[in-house]
């Protein structure tokens, strides 16, 4: 294995690595350079892996890249092991390469190649700097080596310091120049003045546009800001904020055309053709059910044929391979309407596209959004295909499908009355949160019953009880509602590693309400929404 060679840009990247760049792309291009990055290692919070960070290990390379949880942004980059790449900057080596001169290297003075040495990056790469600040070793024993932290602008160094050799009244210079100090054991680059000043909001600070590049090519010149926020209106209305910017769109279901999506999100990064049928007869139920009177709450909101999409969408087909545009073909003529998702991997979502439906019923207490909001063409010819539905995808680590999309973030707006205090229902919520708060905006959709109608008396006494356990899914089985292991691939391509106890994390289950499916993993965190 050659040594991975990039180029350091303090407050910015290391190489490929941009700071500010999703957890997907990330992954999705190391994978693709096998032979530079023969491992990788996901770590996570399997309690709270949407609030707690996410850290990927790259050992052969001796690279620690840190994600935060809710938008899995890259924040920190940590060089471990100096031995294990080559970096430059400013067409400089940080550190010569071993076997390339060692012999010479050993008589250059201030130079090494088991790290950069503090006299090398003080006088020859980054030049002086403010004083750093010193980190005692644990307890309170004055024995043993602390870390002293040398900072620049964007990216710092750690130097091992004995203890009793510190002293605030040293300078920098004479602290480090002992030659027990003089090689750092670890380099970080984050955004921020100094590593003191950017460490209290490492996690939370707003990053700066990651657009000069993409970190995974996408074979567009130029494509627009990504979708940074969806928030859930009801009735179908859903609005999509740009990111770094105030700006918005709307999707309108049963209104918002092809041609609208693309002029606002560009071609999709494939398209698959949808033709499963695996839950008809739930939705043969629920037709047979509504024809002999009124849908009950758990009828609108059940819908489980609705839900079998919200995996369909995250298959990689062969679109991918020409040109992330052509069309899967139908398999049989079964797709004869052409309906079809849109897939879009890198802003988190997929959008159905089929032929006009009416989206789902307003929220109790609710008022519609205005009309004029969003590019929808009203008065769709019948046979023509317009956004029906969207499937918003949250990544979350441990999941069976974790890393066929990029994170997407989204909060649903008509329960914020409910919250208080300006808090929203989003997608860091647990699912049990999300649910109650679902339920107590559900409870008075409908009428009181006529004190003669005995049925419509049983059916109201039935909204009122807790509802029924969810549709369990399991996405490793390749028979699984909208799960085929033919379109999904193997866990190997997720970019973690399968829980080896009771194939648990392939197991969620499916909860629904009026215009949405949740799926829910078993730390009751959301996977997916399906929106109708």
């Amino acid at each position: 294995m050659s040594l991975f060679t990039a180029q350091l840009h303090p407050g910015r990247a290391l190489g490929f690595f941009t700071l500010g760049a999703s957890l997907h792309d990330v992954l999705t291009r190391v994978k693709a350079e096998p032979q530079a990055f023969p491992k990788l290692e996901v770590l996570y919070s399997r309690d709270q892996p949407v609030t707690e960070p996410v850290c990927v290990v790259l050992p052969q390379n001796g690279i620690r890249l840190r994600f935060d949880g809710p938008e899995q942004r890259l924040r920190l980059i940590e060089v471990i092991d100096f031995t294990k790449s080559h970096i430059t900057f400013k067409d400089r080596d940080l550190v010569r390469p071993a076997g390339t001169g060692a012999a010479a290297a050993a008589e250059v003075p201030g130079e090494s190649s088991a790290g950069p040495t503090f006299r090398h990056i003080y006088h020859r790469l980054l030049g002086p700097t403010y004083a750093g600040e010193f980190i005692p070793p644990a307890g309170s024993s004055s024995q043993g080596n602390g870390t002293y932290v040398l900072s620049y602008p964007g990216v710092a160094f750690n130097f091992s310091v004995p203890t009793s050799a510190y002293s605030a009244d040293k300078d920098v210079v004479s602290l480090l120049s002992a030659s027990s100090s003089q090689v750092a054991t670890s380099m970080a680059v984050f955004s921020g003045n100094s590593w003191a000043e950017v460490r209290p909001t490492l996690w939370t600070e707003v990053l700066p546009s990651v657009k000069v590049t993409s970190t995974t090519p996408r074979g567009k010149d130029v494509y627009p800001d990504e979708v940074s926020l969806v928030r859930l209106h009801g009735g179908g209305k859903i609005q999509l904020f740009r990111k770094w910017t105030p700006n918005s769109f709307w999707i309108i279901l049963g209104e918002t055309t092809p041609q609208d999506i693309v002029a606002e999100l560009g071609p999709p990064n494939a398209i698959y053709r949808k033709n499963d049928q695996k839950m008809v007869i739930h939705k043969m139920r629920a037709a047979s059910s509504n024809a002999h009177g009124r849908p009950t709450v758990k009828d609108l909101a059940g819908r489980p044929d609705e839900s079998t999409d919200t995996d369909q969408s995250s298959m990689h087909t062969g679109s991918d391979e020409s040109d992330n545009e052509a069309a899967v073909e139908d398999e049989g003529g079964e797709n004869a309407s052409g309906e079809c998702f849109y897939n879009y991997f890198y802003f988190g979502f997929d959008i159905l596209m089929s032929t006009p439906a009416p989206p789902s019923m307003l929220p109790p207490g609710e008022t519609q959004v205005p009309d004029d909001v969003g590019n929808g063409i009203k008065n769709h010819a019948p046979d023509r295909l317009v956004a029906t539905k969207l499937v918003l995808h949250g990544n979350i680590p441990g999941s069976y499908e974790f890393n066929r999309h990029r994170r997407c973030r989204w909060e649903i707006s008509y329960l914020d009355d409910l919250v208080g205090d300006g808090g929203h229902v989003d997608s860091e919520m647990e699912f049990k949160a999300i649910e109650s708060l679902m339920r107590r905006k559900w409870e008075g959709a409908y009428p009181s019953a006529a004190a003669g109608d005995k049925a419509q008396q049983q059916q109201q006494q039935q909204q009122q009880q807790p509802r029924q356990g969810g549709m369990v899914l399991n996405r490793g089985w390749g028979d699984s509602p909208g799960s085929s292991c033919e379109f999904l691939g193997g866990w190997e391509e997720s970019g973690a590693r399968r829980p080896e106890a009771n194939n648990g994390d392939s197991t969620t289950t499916l909860y629904g309400f009026p215009g949405m499916v949740f799926e829910v993993l078993r730390n009751d965190y959301v996977n997916t929404v399906t929106v109708f």
